[in-house]
């Protein structure tokens, strides 16, 4: 169940809405059809789907248990950087989704890993994510890592919690930061005008830092590195589009490029301490092709 509580200032929305912007597993028409099984209350009462909410109304919704599907193993070729009995380090092309999820049931990162390792991975993320410690978007490539244990998982969320994981990007922007260096410090939560968005808000959000460099100003461009302190969704493309320099090719946070398919972000380094043998390791990758393009298009030397 998940309870809401509308501030002084929100009265007025209608109920189906409401809900769907602040529970991000809903669209519109799902929390609708809630509201009509009767899964939602407003007050203790059940409500229509254009009730007009009033300011201190709480709202209890419960959820529908998540339903879902086992990921089948794929002979996907996929480039491992380094792997022994306890994890391994992936090296992610742009374009491929790390799990399966609505428009992606396969083909996946965790479709590959499951044939890759047969099947021995973590089972911290159920059976949809199996392995996965953490993710990268989409259409940004590079480093990962990957769980084979679920003592390996534990260790490895523990040290991202903590701060201790090293993971730095590498990304062009638009525009040139004012300062060479500098610190992004505002907290990420989930729009509440299109739900699959996120933003720089007090509203519903999470402590969100990112720490960056100049490594190049290219003209309007900017080749820019990242070191991540926290790890929200899209935090560094929302940083960036906060600070009014979003990344190249973003066509979530600012403008398409034609050829692009996505944002020019790689994840370039990532270090940890091994679960099993304690010492830190560390891994960097080089650029892949179509980042060196972009440079080289821009009119940095490579």
């Amino acid at each position: 169940m998940k309870s809401l509580r509308l501030e002084a200032d929100q009265g007025g929305e209608r109920l189906d809405k409401f809900i769907a912007e602040n529970c991000e597993e809903l669209t519109r028409s799902a929390a609708a059809v809630l509201i009509e099984d009767g899964s939602v209350t407003v007050c203790g009462e059940k409500k229509a789907k254009n009730y007009k909410l009033r300011a201190g109304d709480t709202i209890e919704v419960v959820l529908p248990e998540p339903k879902e599907l086992d990921a089948v193993p794929q002979d996907i070729p996929i480039e491992i950087v380094y792997e022994d009995d306890c994890l391994l380090v992936v090296n992610k092309p742009k374009a491929m989704v790390v799990h399966p999820a609505a428009g992606n049931p396969d083909g996946t990162l965790v479709n590959a890993l499951l044939f890759h390792c047969k099947g021995r991975l973590s089972s911290i993320n159920g059976v949809i994510r199996p392995g996965i410690v953490h993710r990268i978007d989409k259409n940004t490539s590079g480093l990962l890592i990957v769980a084979k244990t679920d003592d390996a998982h534990n260790l490895l969320a523990e040290q991202i919690k903590e701060h201790s994981f090293t993971r730095e990007y590498e990304a062009v922007c638009v525009g040139r930061f004012k300062e060479a260096t500098g610190i992004i410090d505002a907290p990420i939560g989930r729009s509440k005008y299109d739900r699959k968005k996120m933003c720089v808000t007090e509203y519903n959000s999470r402590h969100a830092v990112t720490h960056y460099e100049t490594v190049t100003e290219l003209g309007n461009y900017s080749h820019m590195r990242f070191r991540l302190e926290t790890g929200r969704t899209h935090q560094i493309r929302v940083h960036c589009a906060y600070m009014g320099h979003p990344v190249y090719g973003d066509d979530v946070y600012g403008k398409a490029v034609k050829g692009l398919d996505g944002q020019c972000l790689h994840a370039k380094k990532i270090g940890f301490i091994h679960p099993k043998s304690k010492e830190y390791l560390e891994f960097d990758s080089e650029l892949p092709e179509y980042f060196v393009k972009v440079l080289r298009r821009l009119g940095e030397e490579i």
